[in-house]
Protein backbone atom coordinates (compact mmCIF):
# COMPACT_ATOMS: atom_id res chain seq x y z
CA UNK A 1 0.00 0.00 0.00
CA UNK A 2 2.76 2.40 0.94
CA UNK A 3 4.59 1.57 -2.29
CA UNK A 4 1.50 2.39 -4.33
CA UNK A 5 1.05 5.72 -2.55
CA UNK A 6 4.73 6.56 -3.07
CA UNK A 7 4.48 5.67 -6.74
CA UNK A 8 1.40 7.84 -7.16
CA UNK A 9 3.13 10.76 -5.39
CA UNK A 10 6.19 10.32 -7.60
CA UNK A 11 4.07 10.34 -10.71
CA UNK A 12 2.28 13.48 -9.54
CA UNK A 13 5.62 15.18 -8.86
CA UNK A 14 6.86 14.26 -12.34
CA UNK A 15 3.66 15.52 -13.94
CA UNK A 16 3.73 18.74 -11.94
CA UNK A 17 7.42 19.22 -12.73
CA UNK A 18 6.75 18.59 -16.40
CA UNK A 19 4.10 21.30 -16.42
CA UNK A 20 6.10 23.64 -14.14
CA UNK A 21 9.66 23.50 -15.50
CA UNK A 22 10.82 24.78 -18.87
CA UNK A 23 14.15 25.68 -20.47
CA UNK A 24 15.08 28.67 -22.57
CA UNK A 25 17.64 27.94 -25.29
CA UNK A 26 20.52 30.34 -25.99
CA UNK A 27 18.94 31.23 -29.34
CA UNK A 28 15.51 31.97 -27.86
CA UNK A 29 13.62 34.42 -25.66
CA UNK A 30 10.48 33.62 -23.65
CA UNK A 31 7.36 35.31 -22.29
CA UNK A 32 5.37 33.80 -19.43
CA UNK A 33 1.62 34.25 -19.91
CA UNK A 34 -0.94 33.91 -17.16
CA UNK A 35 -4.43 33.42 -18.50
CA UNK A 36 -3.17 34.88 -21.78
CA UNK A 37 -1.75 38.01 -20.16
CA UNK A 38 2.06 38.51 -20.38
CA UNK A 39 3.61 38.87 -16.95
CA UNK A 40 7.33 38.22 -17.41
CA UNK A 41 9.99 38.27 -20.13
CA UNK A 42 12.99 35.92 -20.05
CA UNK A 43 16.00 36.71 -22.23
CA UNK A 44 18.66 34.59 -20.54
CA UNK A 45 19.16 30.90 -21.30
CA UNK A 46 18.48 28.43 -18.46
CA UNK A 47 15.92 26.40 -16.51
CA UNK A 48 12.82 28.22 -15.24
CA UNK A 49 9.60 27.53 -13.27
CA UNK A 50 6.05 28.49 -14.07
CA UNK A 51 2.74 27.76 -12.42
CA UNK A 52 1.25 24.66 -13.99
CA UNK A 53 -2.04 24.86 -15.85
CA UNK A 54 -2.55 28.58 -15.26
CA UNK A 55 0.64 29.80 -16.91
CA UNK A 56 2.12 29.01 -20.31
CA UNK A 57 5.26 30.11 -22.20
CA UNK A 58 5.66 31.73 -25.62
CA UNK A 59 9.08 31.58 -27.27
CA UNK A 60 10.60 34.13 -29.65
CA UNK A 61 13.76 34.08 -31.76
CA UNK A 62 16.76 35.70 -30.07
CA UNK A 63 19.04 35.76 -33.11
CA UNK A 64 19.20 38.21 -36.00
CA UNK A 65 16.31 37.90 -38.44
CA UNK A 66 16.12 38.89 -42.11
CA UNK A 67 13.40 41.10 -43.52
CA UNK A 68 13.35 40.75 -47.33
CA UNK A 69 10.99 43.27 -48.89
CA UNK A 70 9.18 43.02 -52.19
CA UNK A 71 10.59 45.31 -54.92
CA UNK A 72 8.85 48.68 -54.82
CA UNK A 73 8.94 51.90 -56.84
CA UNK A 74 10.79 54.95 -55.54
CA UNK A 75 10.76 58.45 -57.08
CA UNK A 76 14.13 60.24 -56.92
CA UNK A 77 14.76 63.97 -56.67
CA UNK A 78 15.34 64.23 -60.43
CA UNK A 79 11.93 62.58 -61.00
CA UNK A 80 13.34 59.21 -62.02
CA UNK A 81 11.54 56.01 -61.08
CA UNK A 82 13.59 53.20 -59.53
CA UNK A 83 12.51 49.66 -58.73
CA UNK A 84 14.11 49.15 -55.32
CA UNK A 85 14.80 45.73 -53.82
CA UNK A 86 15.98 46.04 -50.21
CA UNK A 87 16.43 43.92 -47.11
CA UNK A 88 17.06 44.52 -43.40
CA UNK A 89 18.59 42.64 -40.49
CA UNK A 90 16.67 42.96 -37.23
CA UNK A 91 16.15 41.30 -33.86
CA UNK A 92 13.59 41.24 -31.09
CA UNK A 93 15.01 43.63 -28.51
CA UNK A 94 12.08 43.67 -26.07
CA UNK A 95 10.02 40.44 -26.35
CA UNK A 96 7.31 41.68 -23.96
CA UNK A 97 6.73 44.87 -25.95
CA UNK A 98 7.02 42.88 -29.16
CA UNK A 99 4.23 40.52 -28.05
CA UNK A 100 2.00 43.38 -26.91
CA UNK A 101 2.34 45.36 -30.17
CA UNK A 102 2.93 43.10 -33.19
CA UNK A 103 2.23 39.66 -31.61
CA UNK A 104 4.41 37.56 -33.91
CA UNK A 105 6.96 37.52 -36.76
CA UNK A 106 4.34 38.09 -39.45
CA UNK A 107 3.05 41.16 -37.67
CA UNK A 108 6.60 42.42 -37.25
CA UNK A 109 7.33 41.92 -40.96
CA UNK A 110 4.26 43.94 -41.90
CA UNK A 111 5.25 46.74 -39.52
CA UNK A 112 8.85 46.75 -40.81
CA UNK A 113 7.54 46.96 -44.36
CA UNK A 114 5.70 50.17 -43.54
CA UNK A 115 8.53 51.73 -41.55
CA UNK A 116 11.44 50.95 -43.88
CA UNK A 117 9.57 51.74 -47.11
CA UNK A 118 8.47 55.07 -45.66
CA UNK A 119 12.01 56.03 -44.68
CA UNK A 120 13.46 54.87 -48.00
CA UNK A 121 10.88 56.87 -49.93
CA UNK A 122 11.62 60.02 -47.92
CA UNK A 123 15.41 59.79 -47.95
CA UNK A 124 15.86 58.60 -51.52
CA UNK A 125 13.59 61.41 -52.68
CA UNK A 126 16.28 63.86 -51.55
CA UNK A 127 18.88 62.59 -54.02
CA UNK A 128 19.31 62.16 -57.77
CA UNK A 129 19.38 58.71 -59.33
CA UNK A 130 23.14 58.75 -59.99
CA UNK A 131 23.83 59.61 -56.35
CA UNK A 132 21.63 56.75 -55.13
CA UNK A 133 23.19 54.22 -57.48
CA UNK A 134 26.82 55.08 -56.79
CA UNK A 135 27.89 58.05 -54.70
CA UNK A 136 25.54 58.41 -51.71
CA UNK A 137 24.23 54.88 -51.16
CA UNK A 138 26.21 54.15 -47.97
CA UNK A 139 25.27 57.50 -46.42
CA UNK A 140 21.61 57.05 -47.35
CA UNK A 141 21.43 53.53 -45.92
CA UNK A 142 23.00 54.68 -42.66
CA UNK A 143 20.39 57.42 -42.28
CA UNK A 144 17.52 55.08 -43.20
CA UNK A 145 18.74 52.50 -40.66
CA UNK A 146 18.93 55.03 -37.83
CA UNK A 147 15.50 56.55 -38.47
CA UNK A 148 13.82 53.19 -39.04
CA UNK A 149 15.31 51.87 -35.81
CA UNK A 150 13.95 54.84 -33.86
CA UNK A 151 10.42 54.00 -35.01
CA UNK A 152 10.77 50.22 -34.68
CA UNK A 153 11.85 50.46 -31.02
CA UNK A 154 8.21 51.28 -30.23
CA UNK A 155 7.46 47.64 -31.12
CA UNK A 156 10.41 46.09 -29.28
CA UNK A 157 12.34 45.68 -32.56
CA UNK A 158 15.95 46.68 -33.13
CA UNK A 159 16.82 47.24 -36.81
CA UNK A 160 20.52 46.54 -37.14
CA UNK A 161 21.02 47.29 -40.83
CA UNK A 162 19.09 48.26 -43.97
CA UNK A 163 20.59 47.55 -47.38
CA UNK A 164 19.67 47.88 -51.05
CA UNK A 165 20.09 44.65 -52.96
CA UNK A 166 19.23 46.04 -56.35
CA UNK A 167 18.08 49.32 -57.86
CA UNK A 168 16.70 48.91 -61.39
CA UNK A 169 14.78 51.05 -63.79
CA UNK A 170 11.25 50.04 -64.82
CA UNK A 171 11.25 47.91 -67.99
CA UNK A 172 9.78 50.66 -70.17
CA UNK A 173 12.36 53.16 -68.86
CA UNK A 174 15.18 50.68 -69.45
CA UNK A 175 14.20 50.34 -73.09
CA UNK A 176 14.04 54.11 -73.54
CA UNK A 177 17.38 54.61 -71.83
CA UNK A 178 19.01 51.80 -73.83
CA UNK A 179 17.63 53.38 -77.02
CA UNK A 180 19.02 56.79 -76.01
CA UNK A 181 22.35 55.24 -75.09
CA UNK A 182 22.49 53.43 -78.44
CA UNK A 183 21.60 56.61 -80.33
CA UNK A 184 24.24 58.53 -78.38
CA UNK A 185 26.90 55.89 -79.11
CA UNK A 186 25.95 55.91 -82.79
CA UNK A 187 26.17 59.71 -82.86
CA UNK A 188 29.62 59.59 -81.25
CA UNK A 189 30.69 56.86 -83.69
CA UNK A 190 29.52 58.96 -86.66
CA UNK A 191 31.35 61.96 -85.26
CA UNK A 192 34.54 59.93 -84.88
CA UNK A 193 34.18 58.59 -88.42
CA UNK A 194 33.60 62.09 -89.82
CA UNK A 195 36.59 63.44 -87.90
CA UNK A 196 38.66 60.50 -89.14
CA UNK A 197 37.63 61.09 -92.75
CA UNK A 198 38.36 64.80 -92.39
CA UNK A 199 41.77 64.05 -90.90
CA UNK A 200 42.43 61.49 -93.65
CA UNK A 201 41.55 64.07 -96.33
CA UNK A 202 43.88 66.58 -94.66
CA UNK A 203 46.72 64.04 -94.54
CA UNK A 204 46.19 63.04 -98.20
CA UNK A 205 46.06 66.70 -99.30
CA UNK A 206 49.16 67.54 -97.27
CA UNK A 207 50.96 64.51 -98.71
CA UNK A 208 50.00 65.48 -102.27
CA UNK A 209 51.17 69.03 -101.65
CA UNK A 210 54.49 67.81 -100.22
CA UNK A 211 54.82 65.41 -103.16
CA UNK A 212 54.22 68.25 -105.64
CA UNK A 213 56.71 70.49 -103.83
CA UNK A 214 59.34 67.72 -103.71
CA UNK A 215 58.90 66.89 -107.42
CA UNK A 216 59.07 70.57 -108.32
CA UNK A 217 62.20 71.04 -106.24
CA UNK A 218 63.73 67.91 -107.73
CA UNK A 219 62.87 69.03 -111.30
CA UNK A 220 64.27 72.47 -110.57
CA UNK A 221 67.47 71.00 -109.17
CA UNK A 222 67.74 68.55 -112.09
CA UNK A 223 67.34 71.38 -114.59
CA UNK A 224 69.93 73.42 -112.76
CA UNK A 225 72.35 70.50 -112.70
CA UNK A 226 71.66 69.74 -116.38
CA UNK A 227 72.21 73.40 -117.26
CA UNK A 228 75.40 73.50 -115.22
CA UNK A 229 76.58 70.30 -116.91
CA UNK A 230 75.81 71.60 -120.37
CA UNK A 231 77.49 74.86 -119.54
CA UNK A 232 80.52 72.99 -118.26
CA UNK A 233 80.57 70.83 -121.39
CA UNK A 234 80.34 73.90 -123.60
CA UNK A 235 83.14 75.50 -121.64
CA UNK A 236 85.32 72.41 -122.01
CA UNK A 237 84.54 72.21 -125.69
CA UNK A 238 85.30 75.89 -126.07
CA UNK A 239 88.60 75.54 -124.26
CA UNK A 240 89.49 72.54 -126.39
CA UNK A 241 88.56 74.38 -129.54
CA UNK A 242 90.60 77.40 -128.55
CA UNK A 243 93.64 75.30 -127.75
CA UNK A 244 93.69 73.36 -131.07
CA UNK A 245 90.84 74.20 -133.41
CA UNK A 246 92.13 71.85 -136.07
CA UNK A 247 92.26 68.86 -133.72
CA UNK A 248 88.83 69.70 -132.29
CA UNK A 249 87.37 69.84 -135.78
CA UNK A 250 89.05 66.54 -136.61
CA UNK A 251 87.74 64.86 -133.39
CA UNK A 252 84.20 66.03 -133.92
CA UNK A 253 84.29 64.89 -137.51
CA UNK A 254 85.49 61.44 -136.45
CA UNK A 255 82.66 61.18 -133.93
CA UNK A 256 80.23 62.13 -136.68
CA UNK A 257 81.66 59.41 -138.94
CA UNK A 258 81.34 56.84 -136.21
CA UNK A 259 77.72 57.68 -135.41
CA UNK A 260 76.46 58.12 -138.97
CA UNK A 261 78.55 55.85 -141.23
CA UNK A 262 78.67 52.08 -141.38
CA UNK A 263 79.02 49.42 -144.05
CA UNK A 264 75.39 49.83 -145.15
CA UNK A 265 75.52 53.62 -145.47
CA UNK A 266 75.67 55.29 -148.85
CA UNK A 267 76.42 59.01 -149.14
CA UNK A 268 76.59 61.01 -152.35
CA UNK A 269 78.84 64.03 -151.93
CA UNK A 270 81.14 65.97 -154.25
CA UNK A 271 84.86 65.35 -153.74
CA UNK A 272 85.31 68.95 -152.71
CA UNK A 273 82.80 68.61 -149.83
CA UNK A 274 84.27 69.74 -146.51
CA UNK A 275 82.68 66.82 -144.62
CA UNK A 276 84.80 64.16 -146.36
CA UNK A 277 88.01 66.03 -146.53
CA UNK A 278 89.61 63.72 -143.91
CA UNK A 279 88.50 60.69 -145.87
CA UNK A 280 89.97 62.09 -149.07
CA UNK A 281 93.28 62.61 -147.29
CA UNK A 282 93.54 58.95 -146.35
CA UNK A 283 95.98 56.89 -148.41
CA UNK A 284 94.65 53.89 -150.36
CA UNK A 285 96.48 51.52 -147.95
CA UNK A 286 94.64 52.94 -145.01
Amino acid sequence: MRKSIFLIILILIIVIANFSLFTVDETKQAIILQFGKPIKAIQEAGLYIKLPFIQNVVFFEGRLLIYDAQPTEIITRDKKTLILDNYARWKIENPLLFLQTVRDINGAQARLDDIIYSELRVDLGKFDMTEIVSQKRTEIMKTVTERSNEKSMEYGINIVDVRIKRADLPPENEQNIFARMQAERERIAKQYRAEGQEESAKIVAETEREKTVILAEAYKEAQMLRGEGEAEAIRIYAESFNQDPEFYQFYRTMESYQSSLDENTTILLSPENEYIKYINNLSPDS
